[in-house]
């Protein structure tokens, strides 16, 4: 989404940028010509009004580092005297802080925001769980719940929580009231639902329990221990997506049928972590993959595509309005990828 006119030779013209959105500290790398001035000095860049950073510097490529200052995307280099066309990016505006999220944030239907306080193994923290409404004030919204982990709302608006620290799900109404839904789960961490609304949870020493709407509870299936948690989406046909982070850097994400059994849907990731399913049932996972830390997009038969770059992310959704939420390990960002996601 690029705006270009005639330019003189040594005018910046930006080609490209990938992946087309960021949050603050991620890496774009940006195609094109007359980036440097006869081989004297590399452009500079600018996010809005903001300065950023060169990171790898060439006359038709360059990698860009996003600012801690950036909050609008228009990408403009300058080479010398002359200034590039902005080129439009989806750049992060941050709208929590100070979290402890360990798995993707969760929506309500009016578009609400649930996020986690998580703490270490075992520590007890005033708030469990913050509420981020429309005009992204921060609420407290649960207590008394240590290590909440995996967030996901059932078709009642109840929103199912579970607990690392004892093996519990945890079921809160709109109005905030707890309620335990189902113990010993284990090292209880992803949450999913199917469509006739069985609960999937993923114990990450390695086993997937399922829980049927009348709280009857079933091994599903049983994976390789994680060293962090198992993050679980449902996706097309009724499969059970699972990641389950490890030493490895060649990781997993898994495909489980509906029978339970496990197959590879995609190994080469590093420490993948929350995934959530568009509405088109591409799948969209929080990971490093060749060299490149963000969120990227897996299709069947195609090679994974990064489409947000940043540090630290580990969960993700989507809000009715079709832009993004990205969760890292203690802050949440907006991104407008509606307008650089091509569907």
């Amino acid at each position: 989404m690029s705006s270009k006119k005639a330019r003189s030779t040594d005018l910046p013209l930006i080609d490209s940028v990938t992946p087309p959105a960021a949050i603050h500290g991620g890496e774009v790398e940006v195609r094109g010509s007359g980036f440097s001035d006869n081989g004297a000095g590399h452009a500079r860049a600018r996010f809005g009004s903001v300065d950023a950073r060169l990171v790898v510097g060439g006359s038709r490529h360059l990698v860009i580092r996003v600012p801690e200052a950036a909050t609008e995307g228009a990408l403009t280099l300058v080479n010398g005297s002359a200034e590039s066309q902005p080129y439009l990016c989806a750049i992060g505006i941050r709208i929590a802080e100070n979290m402890h999220p360990v798995a993707n944030p969760a929506v309500d239907v009016h578009g609400n925001i649930y996020t986690t306080r998580s703490g270490s193994r075992g520590e007890k923290l005033p708030v469990s769980v913050f509420k981020i409404d429309l005009n992204f004030n921060v609420k407290p919204f649960v207590s008394d719940i240590v290590n909440p982990t995996g967030l996901i709302f059932n078709r009642n608006g109840d929103l199912l929580i579970s607990g690392r620290n004892n093996g519990s799900i945890y079921s809160v109404s709109p109005r905030g009231r707890v309620e335990v839904y189902a113990e010993g789960m284990g090292v209880a961490t992803g949450l999913a639902f199917d469509e006739e609304e069985n609960l999937y949870v993923g114990d990450r020493t390695g086993t997937i329990f399922k829980i049927s709407p009348s709280r009857q509870i079933f091994v599903f299936a049983t994976l390789e221990p994680s060293i962090s948690a198992y993050h679980l989406a449902m996706g097309p046909n009724q499969t059970l997506y699972v990641t389950g982070p490890t030493t490895s850097s060649f990781d997993c994400v898994y495909g489980v049928n509906p029978n339970g059994e496990v197959d590879i849907v995609h190994r080469g990731f590093g420490r993948p972590q929350g995934m959530i399913v568009d509405a088109l049932g591409d799948l969209y996972l929080a990971a490093s993959h060749a060299g490149s830390k963000g969120i990227f997009r897996l299709r069947p038969g195609v090679d994974p595509e990064q489409v947000v770059s940043g540090p630290g992310i580990v969960g993700l959704n989507f809000l009715p309005s079709n832009e993004m939420v990205v969760a890292t390990t203690n802050a949440l960002f907006r991104i407008d990828t509606s307008r650089v996601l091509n569907n």
